[in-house]
């Protein structure tokens, strides 16, 4: 995998983080699957679908651009 395949998952555990969010609890917010997001986050899915990152942009109250920086 690239380093820029893992940026937005990079960027989203950042953002996370910011926001003292568990895992989990972004997951919930986001109504994602755990696994989903986990995977998203360690590169393992380093190209997520647009429905979701969406679903994960609204939960950290960010725009798409920024999770893509």
């Amino acid at each position: 995998m690239s380093k820029e395949n893992s940026k937005i998952g990079d960027n989203i555990r950042k953002l996370r983080l910011q926001k003292d969010l568990s895992q989990e609890k972004l997951a919930r917010l986001a109504d994602i699957a755990f696994p989903t997001l986990t995977k998203i986050e360690s590169g393992e899915t380093p190209n997520p679908t647009i429905d979701t990152v969406k679903k994960i942009a609204g939960a950290l109250g960010v725009s798409i651009d920024d999770l893509m920086k």
